[in-house]
């Protein structure tokens, strides 16, 4: 079958699927009625024919067409879409609204199809441009890319949302699941989303025999149409592991001739193919360090097999050993001497903070300081560390923090939190967070709010009223989770086997203390947090002067990462004017109120959101409200019996005592569901 047919008939079929089912949140932001009677779109490249055969690499113009055939209405303009040269390049494109037609050019073809979708998602918001105007629109990120903890048995670690669409226990579901993966592509590219790392950073070296690779090659034929590139998470021992090597040693001819081999196989199979992702020596995973090796040798030989193909690394810096006094410094001193030693092709891929993906972090210090390295932010999508897919937490606004400060041209990483369940997020308001994560790739200067509006507007009603009373529901979200899980900057208190639920007290032996919340909040007779003072880790003196001047001195530290810094006294009078002891209890009452809050919010937009949506997220917000007293109770009882301090008398009483939430432990197989039925409300 001729290229362009396929596409075409593949799109079609889509499209079909669109609106043949009740509002579940399968459509995503792309719940766009169809027109009977659309805008007229031409092709005006001549190489490009209306029919027939051509050129795989112009298929996101076919769907660029079908796309605007099929949902954009007819405003008396006719659309001409156009490859130019002389137009936007690195996947930019302009939008000019004239009185008779509208052109849609890029100096790509994929950067015609984000000039398509921008236009669809002008008018799904209701803010097409006026006559005579020009939109003109660059990336800002090169490397717009979602990470998949995918495993090939179809579990995905830390996912929230059913299993794998990729893999499946019982081998190959590409062909089973083609339609749903190019429905994935397709929200992928309508907020700019350009590659895809399939599997799990905790890598299984089968990902790299050929009976993978033939499935990643067919997933890739179903993304590449949609401007996506496909990249493989891969582990480090894989040449030992595959029986072809005896070692892994990054400097071994074998060695580097075996990965040589293997990328000449990948790009033979797949010559759009992106590059690896690599997590090594870390939380056991194998390494160059195995072998006396450097990160330097073990990235830079994989990026010289990629390099002859386009190929990148992006080798993580989630590193850390068990023995260190703060896990905090350790990606900063590990990494640190290396900077400007690796290849070109490398980047470096630093979580948004220096611990690992918490409700709020601190800048991770390497975004300051790797002047002469290619550096990628990492955000968490899927809420491992947020409620799940039970609480809504809206992250935008968590991830300005970071993007707002920070250089993201060369790139950004997502870990998704697809999978397939029917709404592909376990929760239809957390699909923002898909959302907002693409937008802001795209550009990081939109606001949170702006979002915000465009996604509720495309997914949940268009009526102002709801909008703004949704909209300003999500933005709270963030800062409310913050308040009743862990405020003031309390980190890593959860749950030993899973981070869903508090634990602060967790600290059995045998277990890494690394891996225990008395590690992080240091709670003592005398006060609590983790000094990372010039007198304590010294954590402050990784970043830059100014930062680390306002961050060493407890009187100028933002309340927020307050007890990330310093280890403060109960009864220590605080600049707002309170103890520390009783600054946290209200914060904690504030997360508490404003998770109860939500719920009545909720209920008023009743008349705004179709019965399905609203019954579903109507019990998890009041999940996520008596969740919000159980951390409040659990965290605020077990330091009480430090501090020995009354509770302010403005505080209300505890719902649960501090035994019955000790000997509390959830059930792995269905934490998500009903996490505290068993406690009273």
């Amino acid at each position: 079958m001729k290229f362009y047919k396929r596409v075409a008939i593949a799109t079609l079929l889509v499209l079909q699927v669109i609106g043949a089912h009740a509002i579940d949140g399968y459509d995503l932001w792309l719940r766009m009625p169809m027109v009977t009677d659309g805008a007229k779109v031409t092709i005006d490249n001549p190489q490009i024919p209306e029919t027939g055969n051509f050129d795989p690499q112009f298929a996101p113009i076919a769907i660029s067409r079908s796309e605007l055939n099929t949902f954009l209405h007819n405003t008396g303009r006719d659309v001409h879409l156009a490859i130019d040269a002389k137009a936007p390049a690195d996947d930019g494109f302009t939008i000019k609204y004239g009185a008779n037609r509208i052109d849609i050019k890029s100096a790509s073809a994929v950067g015609v199809l984000y000039g398509a979708y921008h236009l669809l998602r002008l008018q799904q918001t209701g803010h097409l441009p006026k006559n005579g105007q020009t939109i003109k629109e660059r990336p800002m990120s090169k490397y717009r890319l979602l990470n998949h903890w995918d495993n090939l048995n179809g579990t995905i670690e830390r996912g929230f949302a059913g299993r794998s669409i990729f893999w499946s226990s019982k081998g190959d579901i590409v062909d089973e699941n083609s339609a749903r993966i190019q429905l994935y592509a397709r929200a992928n590219a309508s907020i700019g989303i350009n590659g895809t790392v399939l599997n799990n950073v905790n890598a299984s070296p089968q990902m790299l025999t050929s009976e993978r690779l033939d499935q990643v090659r067919r997933i890739a034929r179903i993304l590449a149409p949609y401007g996506i590139k496909v990249y493989l998470s891969v582990n480090f021992a894989s040449p030992r592991a595959l029986g072809d090597v005896s070692t892994a040693d990054p400097l071994d001819p074998d060695v580097i001739r075996w990965w040589g081999n293997k990328v000449k196989e990948i790009y033979d199979a797949i010559p759009n193919f992106g590059g690896f992702l690599v997590k090594a020596n870390s939380e056991g995973e194998p390494g160059p360090q195995d072998f006396g090796r450097t990160h330097v040798d073990g990235a830079n030989m994989l990026a010289d097999a990629l390099k002859p193909y386009g190929g990148i690394v992006m080798w993580r810096a989630f590193v850390y050993a068990a023995d260190s006094p703060d896990r905090a410094n350790q990606a900063y001193d590990e990494f640190m001497p290396f900077d400007g030693k690796f290849r070109d092709n490398v980047i470096l891929q630093v979580k948004n903070g220096p611990v690992d993906f918490q409700p709020r972090e601190p800048i991770h210090p390497l975004f300051f300081s790797m002047k002469r390295t290619k550096v990628m932010p990492e955000f968490q999508i899927t809420q491992e560390y947020l409620g799940e897919s039970v609480h809504s937490v809206y992250l935008a606004p968590m991830w300005k923090e970071v993007t707002d400060e920070i250089d993201m041209s060369v790139g950004v990483a997502g870990v998704s939190n697809v999978g397939n369940s029917q709404n592909w997020c376990g929760n239809d308001l957390i699909q923002a967070n898909w959302y907002a994560y693409g937008r802001l790739a795209w550009n990081k200067r939109l606001s949170s709010k702006q979002i915000a509006d465009e996604f509720v507007r495309q997914t949940f009603t268009k009526e102002d009223q709801g909008v703004q009373t949704l909209t300003d529901l999500m933005l709270a979200t963030h800062e409310a989770c913050v308040n009743y899980m862990m405020p003031m900057g309390i980190h890593h208190i959860f749950a030993g086997g899973h981070h869903y639920g508090p634990e602060p007290w967790y600290a059995p032996r045998g277990v890494r203390v690394d891996w225990t919340p008395p590690y992080y909040h240091k709670a003592d007779a005398f006060g609590m947090g983790f000094d990372r003072t010039t007198k304590g880790s010294n954590n402050v003196s990784q970043y830059p002067k100014k930062l680390a001047k306002l961050y060493n001195n407890v009187n100028t530290c933002p309340e927020k990462y307050l007890l990330w810094f310093h280890h403060v006294g109960w009864t220590q009078k605080l600049p707002c004017g309170e103890t520390l002891w009783d600054r946290l209890c209200h914060k904690y009452d504030e997360g508490v109120r404003a998770a109860e809050g939500f719920v009545r919010t909720w209920e008023r937009l009743k008349p705004y959101i179709d019965e399905e949506r609203y019954e579903a997220l109507r019990v998890k917000f009041d999940r996520q409200a008596k969740d919000a007293w159980w951390w409040r109770d659990a965290c605020l009882l077990y330091f009480q019996t430090f501090s020995k301090l009354p509770f302010p008398q403005d505080c209300p009483p505890v719902r649960h005592d501090l035994q019955t939430l000790m000997q509390y432990h959830l059930r792995m197989d269905n934490y998500t569901a009903a996490p505290i039925d068993q406690l009273p409300d």
